[in-house]
């Protein structure tokens, strides 16, 4: 999902209403009923399912996700929502790897641009609004990306004492000549005549010395 379309009417509840869900036990079904039962009647309160659902809080039925779990962990609450912003909003974050900082008229016309311009103005408005929003109730640090180079790693470990790659090549080459070595072996058959001895060594004298 590169990036989500949902938005809301007003964001007056946002921070109410997942208070109230972080505090609630999770439903087998995140419904209206639900979050009439947790005191949001209003009709622009329904948006907030469709909204959880893109955050990867709901699946597609409504049920909790592993993600909802975690996010009802008041420990985990903040960075798990910036977890869940940076996956729905990733084409905002692809544009600006700290998209949570920029403005609500920033966001818009970053929205104006990915979407181009395919939709009026006010809902382009609306869904910055939430996005800001959305952001002002996040962690983000747990997700910054921290780069290290690999080669520097192997270096701040090298065992001064101990030869490297190129030292090992070195003492390695310097060390492997071309001289060949051959060993032979003789199997003298058995006999009593000494002659047949001496032609062998002869033999051997002429053809290998």
């Amino acid at each position: 999902m590169p990036i989500t379309e949902s938005y809301l009417i007003t964001t007056k509840n946002l921070s109410p209403i997942i208070e109230s869900i972080v505090n609630a036990q999770a439903p087998e079904k995140f419904t209206i009923q639900f979050l009439t039962n947790l005191g949001y009647k209003s009709t622009n309160d329904r948006l907030y399912i469709r909204l959880f659902k893109d955050l990867g809080l709901l699946d597609s039925g409504g049920s909790p996700t592993q993600k909802y779990y975690e996010f009802i962990d008041k420990s985990r609450t903040k960075s798990i929502l910036g977890h869940c912003i940076r996956e729905a909003y990733s084409d905002l974050f692809q544009l600006n790897k700290e998209a949570y900082k920029m403005s609500k008229t920033d966001v818009k016309n970053k929205f104006k641009t990915i979407f181009q311009g395919s939709k009026k103005d006010n809902v382009f408005d609306l869904m910055a609004k939430t996005f800001v929003e959305l952001c002002k109730l996040a962690d983000f640090n747990d997700y910054q990306i921290q780069t290290v180079d690999e080669e520097d790693v192997q270096e701040e470990h090298i065992d001064p004492d101990t030869p490297n790659r190129q030292q090992i090549g070195e003492i390695i080459n310097k060390n492997i000549t071309t001289e060949m070595h051959y060993n032979i072996q003789i199997h003298l058959p058995e006999s009593k005549d000494i002659a047949v001895y001496d032609a062998i060594f002869k033999s051997l004298k002429e053809h290998l010395l």
